[in-house]
């Protein structure tokens, strides 16, 4: 970073000031807590990590310094629940990620659907446009399969499933027949998030790396396993 775009000593010195004020105002939050999702620990949490990250890069570009901090990002966090004790509705909203990984096996796929529905159609000939390309045979299996079949036999379809999300949400009343189906997850209040399930590779390789540390420790506590 060139000199003229470093920070400088001054705003460096606010940024800490900054993380100070935050940090007392977290402490008085948590001391003043009426429960377990008080919303001003939470306000306090975020006030505190925005500060904290803030000074991190200022001390960084000014002096090339880091701080010992680690600021968990807010996706990884729900804020806390304020929907209905007793909720009347709810929607649950699901998001699976898959690869094609396999395009010939899904248009196969596709076109014995069709052929199904053309009543008998060989399995060469007669078959719609839809499924003569990628996107037309992603339609054709879709329309014919509940989204649970498809993501239990996905490498039927050549597909390879990446990260999924299922998010449950409370609602006071039921949604009117039509109302958000032309912007499903735009009304998603993040605070009446009753309960949600992340699926990951992520996961896997956080818990591989663990098993390899604590693999790790083992040969350092007994070096004598290496001749058993």
């Amino acid at each position: 970073m060139s000199d003229a775009v470093q920070p400088t000593a001054a705003e460096v010195r606010a940024a800490a000031e900054a993380v100070k004020t935050a940090l007392d105002r977290h402490l008085a939050a948590v001391e003043r807590r009426t429960g377990d999702d008080d919303p001003a620990v939470y306000e306090a949490f975020n006030e505190l990590a925005a500060a904290a990250e803030e000074y991190d890069e200022l001390l960084y570009d000014r002096y090339d310094e880091v701080t010992p901090f680690e600021i968990p990002g807010s996706d990884d966090t729900l804020p806390p629940y304020t929907g209905p004790e007793e909720p009347n509705a709810l929607s649950v909203v699901i998001r699976r990620d898959y690869a094609v990984v396999e395009p010939q096996r899904l248009l196969a796929q596709a076109q014995r659907v069709e052929a199904v529905e053309e009543d008998g159609a060989t399995a060469t000939e007669g078959f719609d446009a839809a499924a003569g390309t990628v996107h037309g045979a992603l339609g054709v299996l879709f329309g014919e399969f509940e989204p649970d079949e498809i993501a239990s036999r996905h490498k039927e379809f050549g597909l390879e499933e990446g990260d999924s999300t299922l998010w449950v949400t409370a609602a006071d009343e039921p949604a009117d027949p039509g109302e958000w189906l032309e912007a499903p997850f735009e009304s998603i209040d993040p605070q009446r998030v009753v309960c949600r399930f992340d699926v990951s590779a992520v996961f896997d390789d956080e818990s591989d790396d663990e098993d390899l540390d604590d693999l790790g420790s083992d040969e350092q506590t007994d070096p004598q396993d290496a001749d058993r």
